[in-house]
Protein backbone atom coordinates (compact mmCIF):
# COMPACT_ATOMS: atom_id res chain seq x y z
CA UNK A 1 0.00 0.00 0.00
CA UNK A 2 1.99 3.03 -0.41
CA UNK A 3 1.08 5.76 -1.48
CA UNK A 4 -0.51 6.90 1.78
CA UNK A 5 -0.07 4.05 4.15
CA UNK A 6 2.70 5.24 6.64
CA UNK A 7 1.90 9.08 6.97
CA UNK A 8 -1.58 9.97 9.55
CA UNK A 9 0.95 11.44 11.81
CA UNK A 10 2.50 13.26 9.36
CA UNK A 11 -0.88 14.23 7.34
CA UNK A 12 -2.01 15.78 10.77
CA UNK A 13 1.06 18.15 10.78
CA UNK A 14 1.83 18.79 7.36
CA UNK A 15 -0.78 18.11 4.97
CA UNK A 16 -4.15 20.57 5.09
CA UNK A 17 -5.39 18.14 2.12
CA UNK A 18 -5.73 14.94 4.52
CA UNK A 19 -9.39 14.64 5.03
CA UNK A 20 -11.29 13.11 7.57
CA UNK A 21 -11.79 10.09 5.96
CA UNK A 22 -8.50 8.70 5.74
CA UNK A 23 -8.91 7.71 9.02
CA UNK A 24 -11.99 5.91 8.42
CA UNK A 25 -10.34 4.39 5.20
CA UNK A 26 -8.04 3.49 7.77
CA UNK A 27 -10.39 1.59 9.94
CA UNK A 28 -12.35 0.08 7.24
CA UNK A 29 -9.72 -1.69 6.21
CA UNK A 30 -7.46 -2.88 8.79
CA UNK A 31 -7.11 -6.15 7.21
CA UNK A 32 -3.72 -8.85 7.63
CA UNK A 33 -1.98 -6.08 9.57
CA UNK A 34 -2.27 -3.28 6.99
CA UNK A 35 -3.54 0.33 7.33
CA UNK A 36 -4.32 2.50 4.15
CA UNK A 37 -4.45 6.07 4.03
CA UNK A 38 -5.63 8.54 1.42
CA UNK A 39 -4.75 12.19 0.99
CA UNK A 40 -7.81 13.25 -0.48
CA UNK A 41 -10.05 10.79 1.83
CA UNK A 42 -10.81 8.67 -1.49
CA UNK A 43 -9.75 5.83 -3.64
CA UNK A 44 -9.62 6.18 -7.50
CA UNK A 45 -11.76 3.32 -9.45
CA UNK A 46 -9.96 1.08 -12.11
CA UNK A 47 -11.52 0.86 -14.96
CA UNK A 48 -9.55 -1.49 -17.09
CA UNK A 49 -11.14 -0.96 -20.93
CA UNK A 50 -10.13 3.14 -20.09
CA UNK A 51 -6.72 2.87 -18.15
CA UNK A 52 -2.97 3.62 -19.79
CA UNK A 53 0.11 3.16 -18.27
CA UNK A 54 1.86 6.18 -19.88
CA UNK A 55 5.43 6.22 -20.16
CA UNK A 56 7.18 9.40 -21.70
CA UNK A 57 9.59 12.14 -21.38
CA UNK A 58 13.14 11.19 -21.93
CA UNK A 59 12.62 8.50 -23.81
CA UNK A 60 12.79 7.56 -27.34
CA UNK A 61 9.58 5.78 -27.39
CA UNK A 62 7.07 6.88 -25.63
CA UNK A 63 4.49 4.11 -24.81
CA UNK A 64 0.36 3.38 -23.93
CA UNK A 65 -0.02 0.40 -22.43
CA UNK A 66 -3.11 -1.05 -21.60
CA UNK A 67 -3.64 -3.56 -18.52
CA UNK A 68 -3.83 -6.42 -21.13
CA UNK A 69 -0.61 -5.06 -22.60
CA UNK A 70 1.05 -4.88 -19.08
CA UNK A 71 -0.26 -8.50 -18.14
CA UNK A 72 1.90 -9.77 -21.14
CA UNK A 73 5.26 -8.78 -20.29
CA UNK A 74 7.35 -10.80 -18.75
CA UNK A 75 6.27 -11.49 -14.82
CA UNK A 76 8.00 -11.70 -11.96
CA UNK A 77 7.61 -12.62 -8.31
CA UNK A 78 8.99 -11.90 -4.89
CA UNK A 79 7.81 -12.19 -1.62
CA UNK A 80 9.74 -9.23 0.86
CA UNK A 81 8.52 -7.08 3.65
CA UNK A 82 6.26 -3.84 3.27
CA UNK A 83 7.97 -1.27 5.67
CA UNK A 84 5.77 1.46 6.73
CA UNK A 85 7.54 5.21 8.38
CA UNK A 86 5.47 5.19 11.04
CA UNK A 87 6.83 2.27 12.41
CA UNK A 88 4.23 -1.08 11.40
CA UNK A 89 5.18 -3.79 8.77
CA UNK A 90 3.56 -6.42 6.82
CA UNK A 91 5.75 -9.88 6.64
CA UNK A 92 6.12 -12.05 3.64
CA UNK A 93 3.94 -10.08 1.16
CA UNK A 94 3.69 -12.23 -2.31
CA UNK A 95 4.07 -9.54 -4.89
CA UNK A 96 3.85 -9.88 -8.87
CA UNK A 97 4.56 -7.89 -11.79
CA UNK A 98 6.96 -6.30 -13.97
CA UNK A 99 10.13 -5.41 -13.77
CA UNK A 100 11.22 -2.00 -14.65
CA UNK A 101 13.72 -3.24 -16.49
CA UNK A 102 11.34 -4.73 -18.94
CA UNK A 103 9.49 -1.70 -19.12
CA UNK A 104 12.79 0.63 -19.97
CA UNK A 105 13.55 -1.99 -22.44
CA UNK A 106 10.45 -0.61 -24.14
CA UNK A 107 11.03 2.68 -23.95
CA UNK A 108 14.44 3.12 -24.38
CA UNK A 109 15.68 6.00 -21.77
CA UNK A 110 17.11 9.01 -23.38
CA UNK A 111 20.85 9.25 -22.43
CA UNK A 112 20.09 11.87 -19.87
CA UNK A 113 17.65 10.52 -18.25
CA UNK A 114 18.35 9.79 -14.51
CA UNK A 115 15.08 9.18 -12.53
CA UNK A 116 11.41 8.06 -13.38
CA UNK A 117 8.44 9.86 -11.95
CA UNK A 118 5.12 8.24 -10.81
CA UNK A 119 1.60 9.60 -10.83
CA UNK A 120 -0.92 8.16 -9.39
CA UNK A 121 -4.59 8.75 -10.27
CA UNK A 122 -4.84 9.92 -7.25
CA UNK A 123 -4.08 13.18 -7.04
CA UNK A 124 -1.67 15.53 -6.52
CA UNK A 125 0.01 12.17 -5.26
CA UNK A 126 3.59 11.62 -7.00
CA UNK A 127 6.91 9.68 -6.02
CA UNK A 128 10.08 9.56 -7.59
CA UNK A 129 13.22 7.26 -8.49
CA UNK A 130 16.49 7.05 -9.67
CA UNK A 131 17.16 4.63 -12.36
CA UNK A 132 19.42 2.71 -10.23
CA UNK A 133 16.94 2.45 -7.60
CA UNK A 134 14.03 1.49 -9.70
CA UNK A 135 16.00 -1.04 -11.53
CA UNK A 136 17.35 -3.15 -8.24
CA UNK A 137 16.41 -6.82 -8.20
CA UNK A 138 13.85 -6.34 -5.74
CA UNK A 139 11.86 -3.69 -7.46
CA UNK A 140 8.68 -4.01 -9.40
CA UNK A 141 5.46 -2.69 -10.72
CA UNK A 142 3.35 -4.53 -8.92
CA UNK A 143 -0.15 -5.60 -10.46
CA UNK A 144 -1.02 -8.93 -7.74
CA UNK A 145 -0.50 -9.51 -4.12
CA UNK A 146 -0.72 -12.60 -2.21
CA UNK A 147 -2.03 -14.29 -5.73
CA UNK A 148 -4.92 -11.92 -6.22
CA UNK A 149 -5.27 -9.36 -8.52
CA UNK A 150 -4.59 -5.74 -6.85
CA UNK A 151 -7.58 -4.35 -4.63
CA UNK A 152 -8.42 -0.94 -5.01
CA UNK A 153 -7.05 -0.21 -1.26
CA UNK A 154 -4.05 -1.60 -2.51
CA UNK A 155 -3.79 0.40 -5.74
CA UNK A 156 -5.17 -0.87 -8.13
CA UNK A 157 -4.48 -1.65 -11.31
CA UNK A 158 -0.52 -1.20 -10.71
CA UNK A 159 1.81 0.01 -7.96
CA UNK A 160 5.31 0.44 -7.33
CA UNK A 161 6.75 -2.15 -4.75
CA UNK A 162 10.53 -1.22 -3.37
CA UNK A 163 10.87 -2.90 -0.24
CA UNK A 164 14.36 -1.84 1.20
CA UNK A 165 12.39 2.15 1.40
CA UNK A 166 9.33 2.70 3.57
CA UNK A 167 5.71 2.79 1.75
CA UNK A 168 5.31 6.34 0.59
CA UNK A 169 7.62 5.26 -2.08
CA UNK A 170 5.55 3.07 -3.54
CA UNK A 171 3.15 4.83 -5.70
CA UNK A 172 -0.21 3.42 -5.82
CA UNK A 173 -3.33 3.74 -8.70
CA UNK A 174 -0.01 4.28 -11.08
CA UNK A 175 -1.21 5.81 -14.41
CA UNK A 176 1.88 7.72 -15.69
CA UNK A 177 5.81 7.16 -15.68
CA UNK A 178 8.00 10.06 -16.75
CA UNK A 179 11.65 9.82 -17.42
CA UNK A 180 13.50 12.73 -16.27
CA UNK A 181 17.19 14.62 -15.88
CA UNK A 182 16.97 14.76 -12.11
CA UNK A 183 15.00 13.59 -9.19
CA UNK A 184 12.09 16.00 -8.49
CA UNK A 185 10.63 15.35 -4.99
CA UNK A 186 6.86 13.54 -4.24
CA UNK A 187 4.12 14.70 -2.40
CA UNK A 188 5.40 13.71 1.18
CA UNK A 189 9.48 14.94 0.16
CA UNK A 190 7.35 18.76 -0.41
CA UNK A 191 6.30 17.90 3.58
CA UNK A 192 9.45 17.36 5.06
CA UNK A 193 9.72 13.44 4.28
CA UNK A 194 13.25 12.09 2.99
CA UNK A 195 14.20 11.56 -0.70
CA UNK A 196 15.69 8.41 0.00
CA UNK A 197 13.41 6.48 2.31
CA UNK A 198 15.73 3.94 3.06
CA UNK A 199 14.51 1.76 5.66
CA UNK A 200 16.15 2.15 9.23
CA UNK A 201 18.00 4.72 7.41
CA UNK A 202 15.81 7.48 6.86
CA UNK A 203 13.32 9.57 8.38
CA UNK A 204 14.79 10.04 11.86
CA UNK A 205 15.25 6.20 12.05
CA UNK A 206 19.27 4.83 12.86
Amino acid sequence: MTSFAWALPASRIFSPLTSGLSQLVADVFPVGGWRIYTISGSMPVFDRKSWRLEIAGLVRKPLSLSYDDLLSLPRAEQISTFHCVTGWTVKDVHWAGVRFKHLLALSEPLPEARAIRFVSLEQPYTDSLTLQQATQGDVMLAYEMDAKPLTRPHGSPARVVIPEMYGYKGVKWLTRMELVASEPTGYWENLGYDQNAWVGRSNGYG
